[in-house]
């Protein structure tokens, strides 16, 4: 996909596979030296998180219920149990959110995002998932036409398509689109 930040996530909120934009615009989600980069782990155990998403409380809220509706779907799932218990251990903010039984799916809607080099994004978003592969869903963001998000999107875009030195690190369990 070219043009729109796409990532592939699972129920865990890992970062399975994303676009050369989609790791531009999570560059500081992928800093974390956890493999997969996982947004959940990022929103509530980085200290950056809240600067990234300006919108943290909302977005937060948003992740543990998304997380608790993923634990009713999967009860068994063991990386999903340790996740939850790994936050519930070291986020007070998580555990208040956890307590509340909150249970929703968020599959579309609106993000802002503060990137630490391209500023303020405030992109609609949708979540689909891939029949295909149950438990996968393809997260793609989007800007208005001619607004500013989409000068910045264009901005990291254009660094993107810039020659590459290196070749990429795909050992990681970070895919491409």
């Amino acid at each position: 996909m070219i043009g729109v930040p796409a990532f592939v996530l699972n129920g865990r909120r890992d970062l399975l596979a994303a676009n050369e934009l989609g790791r531009a615009l999570y560059s500081p989600i992928y800093e974390e030296l956890t493999d997969p980069p996982n947004t959940a782990r990022f929103t509530f155990l980085n200290p950056r998180a809240s600067e990234f998403f300006p919108d943290w409380d909302k977005l937060a809220t948003d992740t543990v219920a998304g997380l608790r509706t993923e634990a009713g779907r999967n009860p068994y799932d063991r990386d999903l149990t340790d996740l939850i218990g790994e936050l519930s251990t070291r986020s007070e903010e998580f555990r208040v959110r956890w307590a509340d039984h909150n249970v929703r799916l968020h599959i579309t809607g609106r993000k802002i995002h503060r990137h630490p080099t391209v500023g303020k994004l405030d992109l609609p978003f949708e979540f689909l998932p891939l029949p295909g592969d149950p438990g996968l869903g393809l997260l793609t963001y989007t800007a208005e036409p001619g607004s500013e998000s989409q000068q910045a999107l264009d901005l990291l875009a254009s660094w993107t398509t810039a020659p590459r030195t290196t070749s990429p690190d795909r050992s990681r369990g970070r895919g491409s689109l």
